[in-house]
């Protein structure tokens, strides 16, 4: 892209402020700023015209679950089949870490979190070991794909070539990027946080597919004969992926995707949860449930919206190839971006200052014909690490490793 096709581009959508200091870059900073500029998706910025605004929902109803007792009393069936699967290597790993551990005061990849107390344990370490529980029992590699971002790309793959891929088999390791998307003012102009650099954040979890087909690793994933993937966040510290009993329910159940769910602590517990949404599978904000939902209660005295999901699903890759071009909606998030202002200075806000855009995974459980909603026992799978101290914290979660006689 030249310069003059550049400003084509920003002029009609008052976007030229991108090139105020062009003729300040140098020839390499030039050429990455019109790059930039090339790959920008001008079409989003007609989002923020309303500010934040959700997604309007249709129809919902309750939806159950595959519960504790009716897996525990198939477990050798649903673990024969999933391991049949496993070593026939038709089941990927997919860990979602391109996010920062800024809330919890790292400023490096959350993977990167020091979780150990008496011996050196990092939270990519654990959930390795987690998976690695899964390949010593079925004595078989699973391949391991790991999302980062433009913002923490470099520190990640550097750690895990310094600890030595965790005892991973790097040969089953692949990186790939999220890809990112720009960050606004309320004014609807783009941020700039440097001269020739665009203001960027990653596009939410939802993306997650897209980049993945962007870096070339579906054509891998098939020659290795890949046919599901298990899509997990990096917080969860008892995160069990490629959980052989999960996987062989999915199959036996003849379902294209599968949902780790757990029963809500409480009926005002902050969890989305999986339900219908006009006959199909949908999941349900805790902030978008009505009083009458979150109170409503089966016959058997259970809460009628009872399962919270804890972002461990299992999709069928066909299935995921097949809804990659519908249109997933875009959220619209209001957040704190540090921008360089008319003087070139940078600047951290301490309040909100603009508009992020994200996808969210939640949206692709929506594009699906069914999913198994299959509960799993809260104090051994959830330990989730999002903020420093209290509820959900890295002390709530060391308290759950301890109890899960975990090393650390």
């Amino acid at each position: 892209m030249t310069y003059e096709e550049a400003y084509q581009k920003l002029s009609p959508v008052g976007q030229e402020h991108l090139l105020k200091y062009y003729e300040e870059l140098n020839g390499q900073e030039k050429k990455s700023l019109l790059q930039q500029i090339e790959e920008l998706d001008i079409s989003l910025l007609d989002l923020t015209k309303d500010g934040v605004k959700e997604v309007p929902k249709g129809k919902l109803a309750p939806l159950g679950a595959l519960t504790l007792e009716e897996i525990d009393d198939k477990k050798e069936e649903f673990e024969a089949i999933g391991m049949e699967a496993i070593r026939e290597c038709k089941v990927g790993a997919v860990l979602l870490a391109g996010g920062q551990g800024t809330r919890l005061g790292l400023d490096k990849p959350k993977g990167m979190l020091q979780i150990g107390v008496h011996k050196e344990l990092f939270l990519f370490g654990q959930l390795i070991n987690n998976l690695l529980e899964v390949v010593r029992k079925a004595d078989a590699w699973i391949p391991l794909l790991i999302m980062t971002s433009e913002k923490n790309n470099e520190d990640t793959v550097s750690f895990f070539k310094e600890h030595d891929y965790f005892g991973y088999n790097e040969d089953y390791v692949f990186f790939f990027q999220q890809e990112m998307a720009p960050s606004v003012s309320y004014d609807g102009k783009i941020y700039m946080e440097e001269k020739y650099k665009l203001s960027t954040s990653p596009n939410g979890n939802g993306g997650w597919f897209s980049s993945l087909v962007k870096a070339g690793l579906t054509e891998t994933l098939e020659k290795m004969g890949v046919e599901w993937l298990n899509i997990f966040s990096v917080d969860n510290v008892l995160q069990k992926m490629a959980d052989p009993v999960f996987v062989g329910a999915t199959l036996q159940a003849d379902c294209v995707c599968g949902a780790k769910v757990v029963a809500k602590a409480d009926p005002n517990e902050r969890v989305g949860v999986l339900c219908l949404e006009d006959g199909k599978p949908s999941i349900v904000e805790y902030y978008e449930m009505t009083d009458e939902m979150i109170h409503s209660r089966t016959k058997e005295g259970r809460l009628s919206y009872n399962y919270g999901v804890i972002l461990n699903y299992l999709f069928e890759l066909e299935t995921l190839k097949r809804i990659m071009n519908e249109n997933m909606p875009m959220h619209v998030v209001e957040k704190k971006i540090p921008y360089i202002d008319e003087q070139a200075s940078l600047v951290k806000p301490e309040e909100p200052n603009g508009y992020k855009f994200e996808t969210l995974v939640l949206d692709m459980i929506r594009l699906m014909d069914n999913c198994l909603s299959f509960e799993v026992d809260r104090s051994k799978e959830f330990a989730p690490i999002k903020n420093r101290t209290g509820v959900d914290s890295l002390e709530s979660a060391r308290e759950l490793m301890k109890l899960n006689k975990i090393d650390f």
